[in-house]
């Protein structure tokens, strides 16, 4: 066995850690959707017969299903998810289209954007949203450089989404699509697109959306009834009134758990939508703050772990960083500031807290892939750091001795000694006779073969070992 071999398989045997602030995040926010939703949805429960805790024990399994597809891609290596990117975007098309096809794709409260797969409907944008994601991831990684110079791979992912986003107002899904526009210039953005180029197509696009909003007009009852929902409290602005006074008795600590008088079927969809309400109305603004700060957590975390991910040039997994960060963030600023009267009603649930299958299941799965990226950059970490240090020692490397720690001489004989003072040397300079070509030539040093000389290093780095780049599990 060579050894480059034997190099290579230490390598592959250095483990990873998942990210320890993430699990926190993410634990906490299941663990508060659990006690949420089995509060708030007893009497929706009730009033629909199926029993107390029926949505709570359904929130439960998509939860475990959710783990468990998350977990499996806990597991999957970031390459091998990489290699099918151009299958994933077309299971976008394939879904979103899916919903269309009679029997298959299903249509409640006029909205048609259910799959039945008899056990269960699936939404199928909760699906889109995290394919699209890692397909994006990878297009910036394989065309960065274009991207930012080019005007044609600038527009292709918007044309991709552009795409995504009239099959969802088919639908009609206006927030989805709104979405995923956002995080399509967000992910540009990030992926180092030139600014300038990028505001005639933003400028569009938000005209665009404007004109669809105005254009229907239940969208423009949205709008209005957002502006003053007191002004018609019992149709236009029932949700957001009732959302509002939920708000509102909660004041500092909240009524106290499973206290909520507004999910006694005064609020509607409120374990699902405007479950953040009853959060407000039970827990109070202290429960609210801590919820923010819990997403503000993992929202952090995954940008941070995307930039430090892009600074070891492991860019796929920065790209899905950033795009899972992106995704989390914008929904839960949507959902939450819809809650409290900040922005117009929209269908978007509270990510890991609300009620869902579709969106509990996609969630999961794409905390698992937050947790893999995780995993890959301290695994990557691991690995420079051992090459750095047979690069350093490689005599005790071979030997399987540790290095042993460097002393300077000057302070071993100093500890020895104790302190003292030198005297200053003063050095004569050579009279000028004394100087001859002999002497010059004997004292430069003999000619090396140009093969022995070592490779230049980079500025910066220590001339006892040369610069490793960490592109482990990187795809060209």
């Amino acid at each position: 066995m060579t050894d480059t071999t034997r190099q290579a398989t230490r390598l592959d045997a250095i483990g990873g850690r998942f990210d320890p602030w993430l699990l926190l995040a993410i634990g906490t926010l299941a663990c508060v959707g659990v006690v949420m939703v089995g509060s708030s949805s007893i009497a929706i429960a009730i009033d629909y017969g199926v029993g107390p805790f029926h949505y709570l024990a359904r929130h439960l399994m998509f939860l475990v299903v959710g783990g468990i597809l998350g977990a499996v891609l806990m597991h999957t290596d970031l390459k091998t998810v990489e290699q099918h990117n151009h299958w994933l975007l077309l299971g976008c098309f394939v879904l979103l289209l899916a919903v269309f096809v009679p029997g298959l794709g299903m249509s409640v409260n006029g909205a048609r954007r259910w799959i039945n797969l008899v056990v269960s409907n699936f939404q199928a944008v909760e699906a889109v949203k995290l394919l699209y994601i890692v397909w994006l991831g990878s297009y910036l990684k394989r065309y960065s450089e274009e991207v930012a110079a080019t005007w044609p791979a600038m527009l292709k992912p918007l044309g991709v989404a552009l795409g995504l986003v009239v099959l969802l107002l088919a639908q009609p899904d206006f927030g989805s699509a709104t979405l995923i526009l956002a995080i399509t210039c967000g992910m540009l953005w990030l992926g180092g697109v030139n600014m300038p180029r990028m505001f005639m197509p933003v400028l569009l696009g938000i005209v665009g959306l404007a004109a669809l909003a105005i254009a229907e007009p239940y969208r423009m009852r949205r709008l209005t009834s957002f502006m003053d929902p007191w002004a018609d409290p019992f149709n236009s602005g029932y949700q957001l009134t009732n959302a509002l006074m939920a708000v509102g008795r909660g004041e500092w600590l909240g009524v106290g758990l499973g206290s909520s008088v507004q999910k006694l079927s005064y609020l509607p969809e409120a374990h699902t939508d405007f479950i953040m309400a009853v959060i407000a109305e039970e827990l109070g603004f202290v429960g609210v703050c801590t919820i923010i700060a819990l997403y503000g957590l993992l929202v952090g975390r995954a940008l941070w772990l995307g930039l430090q991910c892009v600074e070891m040039r492991r860019h796929f997994s920065g790209y899905c960083a950033f795009g899972i960060a992106l995704w989390i963030g914008l929904q839960s600023f949507v959902s939450i500031g819809v809650n409290l009267g900040l922005l117009p009603t929209k269908g978007l649930t509270l990510p890991l807290i609300s009620s869902g299958g579709s969106s509990v299941l996609m969630t999961c799965a794409a905390m698992g892939l937050l947790l893999r990226v995780s995993y890959e950059l301290d695994r990557a970490r691991r690995q420079v750091a051992r090459l750095r240090g047979e690069v350093q020692d490689p005599v005790a490397a071979a030997s399987g001795r540790q290095p042993a720690a460097r002393v300077s001489p000057v302070r071993a004989s100093s500890a020895r000694r104790g302190p003292e003072r030198v005297a200053p040397v003063q050095v004569a300079s050579a009279p000028a006779s004394m100087s001859s070509r002999p002497a010059e030539s004997a004292s430069q040093p003999p000619a090396r073969d140009p093969a022995s000389v070592p490779p230049a290093v980079a500025r910066g780095t220590s001339r006892l070992r040369q610069r490793v780049e960490p592109t482990f599990g990187g795809i060209a």
